[in-house]
């Protein structure tokens, strides 16, 4: 059985959805609700494993309802219906938890296949939203796979540690550095060796990773 609690901000609205819901079998409106608090409090003791809220809540009532729910019961999932057709608003409610969405103009035999497609952890979405969400994994990949950079790393370096740290990342050796920049092989170890102090990192080739980072952060300071 889909034990289901609607929530609403008009309740004549609250009570449609719960007439024609309970009319399906294994679905069952336990709870209604017309304030997100009221709601919480709601989902606290009605067992529901569903949670229909209306995106028409209002100060952004079904985002902040969808997140705390998410936080504090996991196991329950979050439906957002009458939600417009933008990827923007929809991916709003996804990262925020929500296990589907009904779109404000689809059938009300959609909104039954949404609901146990939700029940059976699976979420209905139009192809334009499912590229929008492979976007946003892959841009969220791409920030996690950029180096972290210490605070203040730029403004360590000396302007000759920079330089050494451009030819590192040229591919160049000690002795090549040493002949680029007519100064001792040792004295270009310990340049290396202090970047890759203040860096904070374990190799060459991790502190040159660093550089575009370090050219973006110097751009940003000289414009």
């Amino acid at each position: 059985m889909i034990r289901i609690l609607v929530v609403h901000p008009t309740r004549l609205i609250c009570s449609l959805y719960s007439s024609v819901l309970d009319e399906r079998p294994n679905m069952e409106v336990v709870a209604q609700a017309t304030t997100t608090d009221d709601a919480l409090e709601k989902l606290k003791n009605s067992g529901c494993n569903i949670v229909l809220v209306s995106a028409a809540m209002k100060d952004n009532g079904a985002l902040q309802l969808t997140q705390e729910i998410t936080l504090n019961y996991p196991s329950t999932k979050v439906l957002v219906v009458g939600v417009p057709e933008s990827k923007h608003v929809i991916l709003q409610y996804v990262m925020a938890g929500a296990s589907g969405y009904v779109l404000e103009d689809v059938t009300v035999e959609k909104l039954f296949q949404n609901i146990r497609a939700a029940d059976n952890d699976k979420a209905l979405v139009s192809p334009s939203i499912a590229a929008a969400l492979m976007d946003h994994v892959a841009e969220l990949a791409n920030i996690s796979a950029q180096p972290y950079l210490k605070p203040n790393a730029y403004s360590e370096l000396t302007p000759r540690e920079l330089e050494v740290l451009e030819l590192i990342d040229e591919g160049l050796t000690n002795q090549a550095i040493a002949e680029k920049l007519y100064i001792e092989v040792g004295t270009v170890k310990n340049h290396v060796h202090n970047i890759l102090n203040k860096l904070d990192v374990a190799s060459r080739e991790d502190a040159a990773a660093h550089l575009p980072f370090i050219q973006q952060n110097e751009d940003g300071q000289t414009t």
